[in-house]
């Protein structure tokens, strides 16, 4: 045994370099998707018009009032992976708030917890601005995804109160006071009724879902159907009837078969791995933590 597998000196957790290759997959495929989006939208803008058109991909998803009421409930989603086609800070911007917090708080919550946090947002966010639409407050179509950033964004304030952020890459502000400003500044702007070009009411709506998200301690996963469960079920080995007239012929077991041991490994191997997926890995039992270390080990074995 060389010092390196002795536990005292064993490292557990990823190294320094996979410590940011390894986190945040699903803020990765958030921003993928986006920055996809809006190559697609500055494709689709009309040449030689005077911003008459943002595109007819743009206007296809962007959310309005009109195309919700004629049952075009997608908008109510799809305009949170829209972005200003004429500009880049608008993605930008959004972008790296997504990452800068999005990441951490998806350590906390986890992968599929912070996916379905992430898109009830901006349906949340879609309806605050959608509604507000309807009773004269905004009259222009919505894109963007600020408003589930916002929820995002509170809910790393809240977990997270003592962190700095650098304002414009250069003046340190706490994050609480950072975002206290800027729900001042979009409450203010709508409860005075001003066509500012922002849409603070999706703003303030995936803020207060977020809040309201925290404080009720919801679990959103354990809303949606186990999909991967219901595949394993359907994709599992029949049972049959065992008869007694039938001959069983002797089959012969290879030496590759692993034992009895090893099987019941991998299968509490694999509850741990679904456990990880529904709650986080921070949740589980330090018999479960030596369950995931002893596999490791096995499956080490078995490739060298």
């Amino acid at each position: 045994m060389g010092i390196y597998d002795r536990d005292y000196v064993r490292r557990e957790g990823p190294s320094f370099l996979g410590s940011f290759v390894e986190r945040g997959q699903v803020c990765r495929w958030l921003v993928g998707i986006n920055v996809a989006a809006f190559v697609v939208q500055i494709l689709t803008v009309p040449r030689g018009e005077e911003m008459v058109s943002l595109g007819w991909f743009t206007e296809a998803f962007q959310l309005n009032v009109d195309g919700v009421l004629h049952g075009q409930v997608w908008r109510l989603l799809t305009y949170a992976f829209l972005h200003e086609p004429t500009t880049i800070w608008h993605i930008l911007m959004n972008m790296l708030f997504l990452w800068w917090f999005g990441s951490d708080v998806e350590d906390l919550y986890g992968p599929r917890e912070f996916l379905i946090f992430y898109l009830a947002s901006a349906f949340v966010s879609g309806l605050a601005f959608f509604f507000t639409s309807l009773a004269g407050h905004v009259s222009l179509p919505c894109v963007g995804a600020s408003g589930a950033v916002m929820a995002v964004l509170l809910l790393c304030a809240i977990h997270f109160p003592r962190r700095t952020i650098l304002l414009f890459f250069i003046l340190p502000v706490p994050i609480w006071l950072f975002l206290l400003v800027m729900l001042a500044q979009d409450a203010y702007a709508f409860l005075n009724r001003m066509e500012t070009g922002t849409a603070v009411a999706a703003h303030l709506g995936g803020a207060l879902f977020g809040y309201v998200y925290y404080r009720r301690n919801w679990r959103l996963v354990t809303w949606v159907p186990d999909w991967r469960g219901w595949r394993r079920r359907l994709f599992r080995p029949r049972l049959r009837v065992y008869r007694e007239e039938e001959v069983r012929t002797p089959v012969g077991v290879p030496a590759a078969v692993p034992p009895v041991e090893d099987e019941q490994l991998e299968a509490k191997m694999d509850a741990i791995l679904e456990k990880i997926s529904r709650v986080g890995k921070e949740n589980l039992t330090e018999s479960e933590r030596q369950v995931l270390l002893r596999a490791s080990e096995v499956f080490r074995r078995r490739r060298s």
